[in-house]
């Protein structure tokens, strides 16, 4: 019986840290194409949360910000930050996001607890990079980010279409306020 424990043990431990880690996945939705001819340049400054899902890590949010930053060793800072209106306090989380493949193609990874990656990837962006459609590894996550604090109805129309497609509910979404 002690043998059976000896290996038993170890295996399951090996089994349940490989089932979180991966958990934690870098994927991107079915169906979904990340951006491709990606300009990180042009995506890196500030950007203004227009919708989302609720998220527990966002919960209660408004006036919700994200700036991304170059770090000296080629990845990106990534610096969110919104207003708790429930409990009247400013909360920012810092990070980092790393391409997953070619810097050309709009697929990262962020971290905001490491070990723990997430995806992170822009699968629509106008021509003059001001307003992204963001999707996580699932239909669980998706952002809708622009660099002013409203979005052009068409812009809007087309990336709620395109998500539509691709299996999010829509209706689910949070608008973000901004003061």
């Amino acid at each position: 019986m002690k043998t059976f424990y000896k290996i038993a043990i170890p295996v399951s431990l090996g089994i349940l840290s490989f089932t979180i880690l991966n958990s934690c996945s870098v994927g991107i939705p079915k169906g979904a194409t990340a951006v491709t001819d990606f300009n990180s340049d042009k995506y890196l400054g500030k950007w203004y949360e227009i919708a989302r899902f609720d998220y527990k890590f966002e919960k209660n949010m408004d006036n919700v910000t994200a700036n991304y930053s170059l770090n000296s060793d080629g990845t990106i800072k990534v610096q969110n930050r919104g207003y708790n209106y429930v409990k009247k306090e400013w909360k920012e989380s810092i990070g980092e996001a790393k391409f997953v493949n070619d810097k050309s193609e709009a697929r990262l990874k962020v971290s905001f607890f490491k070990p723990f990656w997430a995806g992170y990837n822009v699968i629509e962006i106008d021509d003059d990079y001001q307003n992204a459609l963001v999707v996580g590894n699932s239909t669980k996550y998706i952002w809708i980010l622009s660099r002013n604090k409203e979005i052009p109805n068409s812009i809007k129309e087309r990336f709620l279409a395109k998500a539509q497609k691709l299996g999010y509910n829509t209706g689910n979404l949070i608008w973000v306020k901004h003061d």
